[in-house]
């Protein structure tokens, strides 16, 4: 008779809860139905991000600075929120409630923007040009906040658990299905961009030529189709129980040895409570005395069980095990801190470069370019770089050095360098920008006669880095971190993306309110780019990038990296950036 396990896996049940039958259960079928969600999120959120700036300055009348700043704040509050998603999944709802509701949310998200940039009293009157231009109530920014901020929480509970949901359905302890879930993620990568691509290009051409509400009601609809399509996968699913949030551990380390930080730790570490199994066991390290105390064995750390037993209090004591893989954690820090002003480079490409090419020459005999579509040379970037890698660097460097590419230090390292020069050639750009706005007699012209493409390599070098930090970091965070953690540290390596929009928005206030005192009063970041010095503030991020790379290196050569294979390769496709997945 067929044993029982082997049609049925062993982690998984289904939407009854009974052991999940491999028949009927999980494969390509539910694969794809989670994916359509990411798709649509990916249109519906980049749509959006990479030519809100143009909405904000040309219909709302706000300042280019407050523009870039409620961008970066945006993009950086749906990754931030990547955690809040996480941890309610780990905890609380499980992954397919978690996308059931926040692909709702995000429902109500895209259709109130389609509300908000459709009805007139929601806008302020039109101006042209030259104008005095009377900018948007606190009412019209009060609904158009509640739209974006529903669709940042969407985005954050969506990329906290698609990926996640779509690799349950295969089962890695059988060979084929093995295989099949690294081809669901080649394929799932490749749909992702294929969305991204068009959310810069269909998605923003039809805002600028057809309508925002009309670009911003297809994400609507389409999302309504994606979530019947999700939901009627339902019977098809394989469910995996939740293993708890790890941030409660990190919690119960603190609190244990917070309370004990006045103890004296023993002269040997055998003295230290231990209770993990034998073969999951983390050997002691040196490093940070002080959460050690967490396993120091005092007077009331142990409760009685309902058969008199004693059970230790995790909010007490703690093992040893589990207080070095917070250690593990807390050595993942330095690295983490040096990565995030990447993104804050990073930022400048959704924001103030797509305010550079809104002045500038866009047409192609009679196409006008949309501004916010220069994004696309970062997809192109980021293909061509992983191309690159895939087929001539990485069998040089093997056959030079002996090894399968970078390691993932060293990929970060490329990217910061990149982004140092993108901001460099940024810079350049805009004071030929400048220069020509300064030669230029008419004062109501809104373009310069000056091709658009000069900004071309900004887009590519930074791109090109964000290819390699992206995936670098996503290796690194979770190949160093403990098994436990993979989540944990997943997230903790997406703060950096949403720290560094918020950098980015700290810096445009602080830059905004030293200069504006100089010169015509508006400083380097004026209201009209034209009468500006963009370039400077360009300056100003290449040399905090330089200072980066030094601090950077000195925490790279500090850290002392785990034994192991690498978890995500630039090759075969398996590299894939920021627009692709959280």
């Amino acid at each position: 008779m067929e044993n029982k396990g082997s049609w049925t896996v062993a982690d998984a049940v289904d939407y009854m809860g009974r052991p999940a039958e491999k028949s009927k259960t999980g494969g390509w079928v539910p694969a794809a139905l989670i994916l359509g969600i990411e798709i649509v999120e990916r249109l519906s959120t980049m749509g959006i991000a990479v030519n809100l700036v143009t909405y904000l300055m040309d219909t709302m009348h706000l300042p280019s600075s407050t523009s870039a700043n409620i961008v970066t704040d945006f993009m950086g509050t749906s990754f931030l929120l990547c955690l809040l998603g996480g941890f309610l999944a780990d905890s609380f709802l499980g992954r397919f409630k978690t996308i059931a509701i926040f692909a709702f949310v995000q429902l109500l998200g895209t259709g109130s923007l389609a509300l908000a940039t459709k009805l007139p009293g929601l806008r302020p009157p039109p101006c042209h040009h030259g104008e005095h231009c009377k900018p948007a109530s606190g009412f019209q920014m009060t609904i158009l906040y509640i739209a974006l901020y529903l669709i940042a929480l969407g985005t954050g509970g969506l990329k906290s658990s698609v990926s996640g949901f779509g690799s349950d359905q295969f089962d890695d302890k059988d060979p084929k299905e093995k295989s099949q879930m690294a081809y669901f993620f080649n394929r799932f990568f490749f749909f992702i961009s294929m969305g991204t691509l068009m959310a810069v290009t269909v998605l923003v051409y039809m805002q600028d030529e057809v309508g925002r509400s009309w670009a911003y009601g297809i994400c609507t609809v389409s999302m309504v189709i994606a979530i019947v399509l999700f939901l009627s996968g339902t019977k098809r699913y394989r469910f995996k129980k939740s293993q708890g949030s790890p941030v409660v551990q990190i919690l119960q380390v603190l609190a244990a040895s917070s309370r004990k930080r006045k103890m004296e730790l023993p002269q040997s570490v055998a003295y230290l409570y231990e209770d993990a199994p034998e073969g999951l066991r983390v050997e002691h390290t040196d490093q940070f005395h002080l959460l050690d105390k967490a396993a120091i064995v005092a007077e009331g750390d142990f409760d009685k069980n309902l058969d008199g037993t004693a059970i230790p209090n995790p909010w007490r004591l703690c093992s040893v095990t589990k207080i070095e893989e917070v250690k593990m954690m807390v050595r993942l820090l330095p690295i983490w801190a040096t990565t995030i002003i990447f993104w804050t480079t990073y930022a400048q490409m959704i924001t103030f470069s797509v305010e550079q090419a809104s002045t500038m020459e866009r047409t192609i005999g009679g196409f006008m370019i949309p501004a916010g579509s220069l994004t696309v040379f970062f997809v192109a970037a980021i293909l061509i770089t992983l191309a690159v890698y895939d087929r001539a660097i990485m069998p040089l460097w093997k056959k030079w050095k002996g090894k399968p590419g970078f390691s993932n230090l060293q990929r970060m390292a490329i990217g910061l360098v990149l982004s140092t020069l993108g901001m460099a050639a940024a810079a350049l750009a805009e004071q030929k920008r400048l220069s020509v706005a300064k030669s230029v007699t008419t004062a109501h012209s809104k373009t310069l006669p000056i091709s658009v493409f000069f900004l071309v390599p900004q887009f590519f070098l930074v791109g090109s880095g964000e290819a390699f930090i992206y995936t670098g970091q996503l290796d690194f965070f979770i190949t160093q971190s403990p098994k436990g953690m993979k989540t944990m540290s997943t997230g903790l390596f997406l703060t950096t993306l949403s720290l560094g929009f918020f950098v980015s928005s700290f810096l445009v206030s602080v830059v905004k309110k030293v200069t504006g005192s100089s010169g015509n009063g508006q400083g380097w970041l004026a209201d009209n780019i034209n009468h500006g010095r963009l370039d400077r503030f360009y300056w100003l991020l290449a040399v905090l990038s330089g200072i980066n790379i030094v601090v950077y290196m000195i925490c790279a050569f500090w850290f002392k990296p785990r034994k192991g294979k690498g978890a995500v390769e630039m090759a075969s496709g398996k590299g894939f950036s920021v627009e692709e997945n959280c």
